[in-house]
């Protein structure tokens, strides 16, 4: 009974055809129907077993989906105009409010991408500046270690001529102690005192900064 009821009150509320047919467990039989029950079950064998024309259907479904995408398609045109700060005579108090929310939204977002992309790309210069300067320890390591073995030599040569030149002047006061004599160095001869003088040269040139050498 709670069924049939129930199937009466689908049949007045949707405005449709119903028809329900029970068979107890004893086999008694109760249905209804809202019209005739072998019209009803007719109807429903034409529906089920009768070959409909597919593309018919087909065309009536991709019409359908056409006219939605229409119209979702003019639905953000007036939206994009909107925006932009266009066509906004025809909307009314409400929609503006709205217009102008979704504007902050946007400028929010727009912010926050605008702040990751900097922030992502300040990292990437980062990790460019930690690169370059891993790189150019070795060269600089290098440059170092040949600047001290510059020193190094200089240095060296220094001494060798002090050495040389406190050689010579020996030789000459052990071999000359009263007359001065013409001294050759190299393939020309000079006086003691041009010696002398050349001596002195030579070492103020080794205690004068690197950079005039």
């Amino acid at each position: 009974i709670g069924f049939l009821k129930k199937a009466y009150e689908l049949s007045l509320l949707c405005d449709a055809d119903v028809a329900l047919i029970i068979f107890s467990s004893r086999g008694k039989l109760s249905e209804f129907g809202s019209s005739s029950i072998s019209q009803t079950i007719e109807r429903y064998r034409q529906y089920c077993y009768t070959p409909q024309d597919n593309s018919e259907h087909e065309q009536q479904y991709s019409y359908q989906v056409l006219t939605k995408l229409q119209a979702k398609y003019e639905s953000l045109q007036h939206l994009q105009r909107h925006l932009q700060g266009e066509d906004l005579g025809s909307l009314g108090v409400d929609e503006l409010q709205n217009l102008e929310k979704q504007l902050d939204r946007a400028l929010v977002k727009a912010r926050e991408k605008k702040t990751q992309l900097m922030l992502e790309r300040m990292e990437a210069l980062r990790v460019k500046e930690h690169d370059l300067e891993e790189r150019n320890k070795q060269p600089k390591a290098k440059l170092e270690e040949v600047e001290e073995r510059v020193r190094a030599i200089r240095s060296l040569q220094c001494d060798i001529a002090a050495v040389g030149n406190n050689g010579i002047w020996v030789q000459t006061s052990q071999f000359n102690p009263i007359e001065p004599e013409t001294l050759q160095i190299g393939n020309r001869l000079v006086p003691p005192e041009a010696a002398i003088d050349e001596t002195t040269v030579a070492e103020d040139s080794c205690n004068l900064p690197h950079a005039w050498l």
